[in-house]
């Protein structure tokens, strides 16, 4: 019987929960309804709690508060596509509930879960039943209902489980496109797989690390590895960076010894390395006592290069250079910074040519992270920064990257990558930012995309059925052409995509297109449309034959 859960097993559970997802994403990702070949939502959501993880583990902590908030301040780095974006949105919710808390008890577990579920649905314009919020919402309701029948926390935790397996299972009932290819939604089984590993540790039985962590142990001979050069002044428990060399062990020095040294340092710092092959052991510790620190260590023999590092001085001089660069950096900075999503050189120097501030690399084959595009926002050095997320999927992740700068983020709605170049033209340094968004977000919506690739699995799909190699055409992201020709299928989602009032036609073709291909493709577009200007552009995008912009 489990009454409460303590910081410690709180990490132990989200350290499980990450490594039974890692252990599952291609499981997760195998359970997406399209056919492309970059279904993610395993992906996205392994990586969004890997970020989490390694966050909760940079440093010790002892509450479940401050468990929680590292968890949910790393999620929030590492989000990638809208199922890591909601995961991590559900872990701020857990963290906001244990504000103040040493431990959970029953009735705040359910408080956590049902905080988790407000929060994810809040950060959704449009939620959407029968997917990851329908499975948490439910959860949440559930929990809340019997939660004042447990005193036994692993008990109502294992109840989670069956109330989440329930609504999961019933997820096809609720989406008509899961129910034709015959699966239950991805990002809500990747959310139950978290729960299960959570449980499994809750319960004792621990699930294999799958996790990477940063290394924090050199070999002989070697050099420290030590990131206290990031740390701000507030962020320092141990003051003293403490590392020496025991060069001359005494003769009849036991491993024993070794590992009671390392025991005794962990008492008085942390960030604790000792690492011996009983002919010298080096150390590394933070401390505020490093006397004692070097005191312990001669009982082993004699030191030699001893060094110790006021942490606490280092920091404020780092802060006070990177004050003085920040100020210098406001007094040039400009008034408007563009972020463009896009995968493939070509596309990108398109947008480098539109003066695109930043090019972050991400679309269908690699979603950014919540971190990656603000951090892109920040080298624009502007006041005002426009992103482009050129994607359904990169949309919401964009959304949240205003919480991780100071810089006023406009996102626009643009859904593929012609519709972001569209936009990028239509931007007038000139104008105010809420013209630039009406204008931009005008052009993009003026144009009309087709994406052009193949089906890596045989499934049923709005009423298709696809098998593995087909070639499919898709219209503004809609599926509506099946063909095994990559050009001939170009050529029909090109057919109806073109009007009376259509004027240009813009092919960007692939990294596996010849440009003889594209040109010829190029040729007979021309051909058929006389009244339209055709354009054949080098967009070196993966996966994706082609990309045709009508406008």
């Amino acid at each position: 019987m489990v009454n409460k859960i303590d910081g410690m097993t709180l990490k132990e559970m989200f350290a499980s929960g990450a490594a039974l997802l890692t252990q599952n994403r291609e499981s997760v990702d195998a359970l997406n309804v399209f056919p492309v070949p970059d279904g993610d939502t395993g992906t996205n959501m392994t990586q969004t709690i890997n970020s989490a993880i390694r966050e909760m583990n940079a440093k010790p902590y002892t509450s479940v508060a401050d468990v929680a908030d590292a968890v949910a301040r790393g999620a929030l780095k590492g989000a990638r596509g809208n199922s890591g974006v909601i995961l991590s949105q559900i872990l701020r919710g857990f963290a906001r509930a244990l504000v103040g808390h040493e431990e959970i008890d029953s009735a705040l577990l359910a408080q956590m879960i049902r905080e988790g579920a407000n929060t994810a649905y809040k950060a959704v314009m449009k939620p959407k039943e029968g997917t990851i919020l329908t499975v948490i919402r439910v959860i949440a309701e559930d929990t809340v209902k019997i939660a004042g029948q447990y005193d036994d926390v692993s008990a109502l935790f294992k109840t989670i489980l069956t109330s989440g397996d329930a609504i999961l299972r019933k997820t096809p009932d609720m989406l008509p496109v899961l129910k034709q290819a015959g699966v239950v939604d991805s990002g809500g089984m990747g959310l139950m797989v978290v729960f299960r590993g959570m449980y499994a540790a809750l319960a004792g039985e621990p699930v294999d690390a799958g996790v990477e962590e940063k290394k924090t142990e050199a070999s002989l001979p070697g050099e420290f590895v030590d990131e206290h050069a990031s740390l701000r002044v507030e962020d320092i428990q141990f003051g003293y960076c403490t590392e020496f060399i025991v060069s001359h062990p005494r003769p009849d020095m036991k491993e024993s010894e070794v590992v009671r040294l390392r025991k005794r340092l962990e008492r008085i710092g942390d960030c604790v390395l000792v690492i011996s092959d009983l002919s010298v052991v080096k150390v590394h510790v933070h401390t505020n006592e490093p006397g004692k620190a070097i005191q312990y260590a001669l009982e082993l023999g004699e030191l030699d290069a001893i060094k110790i590092d006021n942490m606490f001085e280092e920091a404020r001089e780092r802060e006070a250079r990177q004050a003085e660069a920040e100020a210098a950096k406001k007094a040039e900075m400009k008034e408007y910074g563009i972020v463009a999503v896009a995968l493939g050189e070509g596309l990108a120097n398109i947008f480098r040519d539109l003066n695109v501030d930043q090019i972050v690399d991400g679309g269908q084959t690699m979603n950014p992270s919540i971190q990656d595009l603000a951090e892109a926002a920040d080298a624009t050095n502007a006041r005002n920064v426009i992103i482009l997320p050129n994607n359904t999927n990169i949309i919401l992740a964009a959304q949240q990257a205003s919480e991780l700068t100071d810089k006023n983020v406009v996102v626009l709605q643009t859904k593929s990558v012609p519709m972001g170049i569209s936009a990028a033209l239509a931007f007038n340094p000139e104008a105010g930012v809420e013209e630039n968004t009406a204008a931009m977000s005008e052009a993009a919506n003026n144009v009309h995309t087709a994406s052009v690739t193949y089906a890596v699995r045989d499934t049923n799909y709005d009423s298709r059925e696809i098998h593995s190699g087909d070639i499919m055409g898709m219209l503004d992201n809609k599926l509506e052409i099946l063909g095994h020709n990559a050009e001939e299928v170009a050529a029909e989602c090109t057919e109806r995509m073109v009007n009376e009032d259509s004027s240009l036609i813009t092919v960007y073709y692939g990294s596996d297109v010849t440009e003889e291909q594209a040109r010829a493709l190029g040729d007979v577009l021309e051909e058929k449309y006389p009244d339209c200007d055709v354009e054949v552009q080098n967009g070196g995008q993966p996966l994706y034959y082609y990309l045709v912009a009508v406008e």
